[in-house]
């Protein structure tokens, strides 16, 4: 996602108005949590700020100072874990029946979440038996074994097998390039016996690239996440998010756009994009991109990804 995350804590992007953070804390008040933990690394400093002004969960922060990896983030929670955990990577929105959790059987020891997907060879895949337990988790797969992509969703009931499946893998260096990752740790875990079901989601929305994050803005504006403001001689187009303080004039907004707090958009057009906070947008028209806060840019048409703070002006050869 760079050059947005730079500047801002992937997890802090905002999707239809709300920071992808939110959509994933928002669910997880439903639930009976005893702490959150969070493990930060670039910018941690913001996602610990933003959840201390906007939440009130018990929580904990824990920066990941060597990348070595998901299974390695979640080990360095072992010493604060004594009970069941559920494990949710930052950069998706997804529509998840936590309920799940509850009806789980006293000799079942997790749920792994995934989307059917059309094309299986982009995802890490989840291949089940007959009775809908995980056999294992292969890794953008040539053949068509499993169209049920992974989502990075997990209940690890049996916490303390996972944390010895992990422990397993550096003991055996079973990485990539100094990576350990989590589904290794599964691996281990159905060896030994676990059982762990796979619940299909409703939805799923990425935002780790931006192809993936205009087009879950897209579908997170269809869904109802619209808000609009008066505007001068201009057209709004629905489904549109645009915050307070915004200045429209003479232009064309929509759809799927959504437009940050502060922003000011002059003469232009602009559909299927995120605009920043403090954005400037003057004599242009832009389409499927994505303009950080405070950035500036006008004369041209073009598909954009404009980081926070920049400007960005387009000539012609006769100016």
């Amino acid at each position: 996602m760079r050059p947005h995350t730079h500047t801002k804590a992937k997890p802090l992007l905002s999707l239809a108005g709300k920071p992808g953070l939110s959509y994933i804390l928002d669910d997880l008040k439903k639930l009976d949590v005893s702490e959150v933990i969070f493990i930060t690394g670039h910018l941690k400093e913001q996602i610990e700020e933003f959840i201390k002004k906007n939440y009130d969960f018990k929580t904990r922060f824990i920066e990941q100072k060597v990348r070595d990896g998901s299974a390695g983030a979640v080990l360095l929670t072992e010493k604060y874990i004594d009970e069941p955990v559920l494990i949710i990577f930052a950069d998706s929105v997804f529509d998840v029946d936590l309920a799940e959790i509850d009806k789980l059987k006293k000799d079942e020891d997790g749920i792994i979440w995934g989307m059917e997907v059309q094309d299986y060879r982009r995802f890490g895949v989840l291949v089940t038996g007959k009775n809908g337990y995980l056999e294992k988790m292969v890794e953008k797969p040539d053949k068509p074994i499993s169209n049920l992509a992974n989502i990075g969703v997990y209940y690890i009931k049996d916490y303390k097998l996972m944390f010895k499946g992990i422990r397993y893998l550096y003991n055996k260096k079973i990485n990539i390039k100094g990576e350990y990752f989590l589904p290794d740790a599964f691996a281990y875990m159905i060896n030994k016996g676990a059982k762990l079901l796979c619940h299909k989601v409703k939805a799923w929305h990425d935002f780790g690239k931006p192809e993936t994050m205009i087009e879950s803005n897209r579908e997170l504006l269809k869904k109802g996440r619209h808000r609009e403001i008066k505007t001068e001689n201009s057209l709004i187009i629905p489904p549109v998010h645009i915050a307070d303080d915004v200045k429209i004039k003479d232009s064309i907004i929509g759809p799927h756009v959504t437009i940050g707090r502060g922003a000011e958009i002059i003469n232009s057009i602009v559909r299927d994009s995120i605009i920043g906070e403090n954005a400037k947008i003057k004599d242009l028209l832009l389409d499927e991109s994505i303009v950080g806060d405070e950035a500036v840019v006008s004369d041209g048409f073009k598909h954009l990804s404009v980081g926070d703070h920049c400007e960005v002006r387009f000539r012609g050869k006769d100016k």
